[in-house]
């Protein structure tokens, strides 16, 4: 287990568990799992209006706290990989006026063109 920082770990590319991690946040932003969210919720309330045995809530409890710390991570591990992208563009951006200054663009330039990804806003 490494205690790097997600965008450190694997060099340029993306490993299984970042590629995991996204495709989670992807499907927790979806309608999908806010209508899983929704039932959930509702099947909660349900347990406790019906009356139901401590069993049912305590598994409705536990569905929730499971769903509560998936989430917590997933997002955790989005704010890292956002942090360190927009370090990167702002590191290539300063890299680019240092270099601008001193004369004509060179490898800054570049890596600011890749960072920024401005062929692909075209």
């Amino acid at each position: 287990m490494t205690f790097q920082h997600p965008a450190d770990r694997g060099g340029e590319e993306r490993g299984r568990f970042e590629r995991l991690a996204e495709a989670g946040s992807r499907f927790t932003s979806s309608p999908a799992f806010f209508a899983f969210c929704v039932g959930l919720v509702s099947l909660t309330v349900a347990v406790h209006v019906a009356g139901l045995a401590g069993e049912w809530l305590l598994l409705a409890g536990d569905a929730m706290t499971a769903v509560t710390l998936l989430l917590l991570a997933l997002l955790k591990n989005s704010e890292l990989r956002s942090e360190r992208a927009i370090q990167r563009k702002l590191d290539a951006i300063a890299s680019a006026l240092l270099e601008a200054q001193e004369g004509a663009p060179g490898k800054a330039h570049e890596d600011l063109r890749k960072v920024i990804r401005l062929e692909d806003e075209t």
